[in-house]
């Protein structure tokens, strides 16, 4: 009897590990029926499909803050997951659809720029234009392209459906520009604020890489947000006292600034853009 049900259970873990993945980001929020009309669209399609939600509380048609999240999120899923970022100001305009596949996965977006960090980091094998009709619901609303579209193509990818299906081949795609960090003659570096987490964590665009790239003898660097000193990069929150500022190289391998046990965005009165000074 354990040999029969040892065998069984190893059935249903191959199973599971065969199991499709279809994850979520829109800004659709979680208050309307959106996500589930979405969720629901997907199912009746691919019932054994495991869904994801990343989040759905990308600010309304914020396209860098859905990018970022994108970016942090694609890397974490096994190859074959497709990704679905449903954050689209122009919905039910001319604006392309594209599937795109880097390192394996899939990432289904409309072509507005929420694929440029992706593009820009990712490893290209193929890019398609979503364009055959009869992949989409039978009646297809001009503004809620994530139910009628995103969600039967996203699902049939995930029967097994090959990319180039949904449509032609492309090279072009639309990327937004991404701040870059700016060096200064005096050694300092420029970069800014990308991104602020729920925890009011403010994400920079510079890495560990680009300071030592710039400043390769150095070992230290000193950060002003502003005209607010915050001092050394340190290593952990509990480095300062509560309620202090500080800087640190986060989770995502930036530098982001924080308040331990509160938030910057809130205590350093700071938004996305905001300028940040290494010397």
């Amino acid at each position: 009897m354990r040999k029969n049900s040892g065998w069984g259970g190893g059935q249903a873990l191959a199973r599971a590990k065969h199991r499709a993945i279809i994850t979520l980001t829109t800004d659709f929020g979680t208050s309307d029926h959106y996500v589930a009309s979405m969720k629901g669209a997907i199912l009746s399609i691919a019932p054994d499909v495991n869904l994801v939600d990343v989040t759905h509380d990308i600010e309304p048609q914020n396209l860098m803050q859905a990018a970022f999240v994108l970016r942090q999120a694609w890397p974490a899923f096994p190859p074959e997951t497709i990704h679905v970022v449903v954050v689209d100001p122009t919905v039910g305009s001319d604006r392309r659809i594209l599937a795109a596949r880097y390192n394996g996965r899939t990432v289904l977006a409309p072509d507005n720029g929420v694929i440029s960090l992706v593009h820009r980091d990712g490893q290209v094998e193929a890019i398609h234009v979503i364009e055959q009709r009869n992949l989409f619901a039978a009646s297809v609303s001009a503004t809620f392209h994530g139910r009628d579209i995103f969600a039967p193509v996203a699902a049939r990818l995930a029967g097994g459906m090959p990319l180039a299906d949904v449509g032609p081949a492309t090279d072009r795609i639309t990327t937004f520009a991404i701040p870059h960090p700016h060096p200064h003659l005096d050694g300092s570096i420029e970069g800014e604020v990308i991104y602020v987490d729920t925890f009011g964590n403010l994400v920079t665009n510079l890495t560990p890489q680009e300071l030592k790239r710039t400043s390769p003898t150095r070992n230290s660097w000193n950060v002003t947000l502003r005209d607010r000193h915050i001092g050394p990069v340190r290593h952990t929150y509990a480095d300062v006292p509560a309620g202090e500022p500080l800087a640190l190289i986060g989770s995502t391998g930036w530098l982001e600034i924080a308040v331990n046990g509160g938030s910057a965005a809130d205590a350093l009165d700071a938004v996305a853009g905001a300028t940040v000074l290494i010397r």
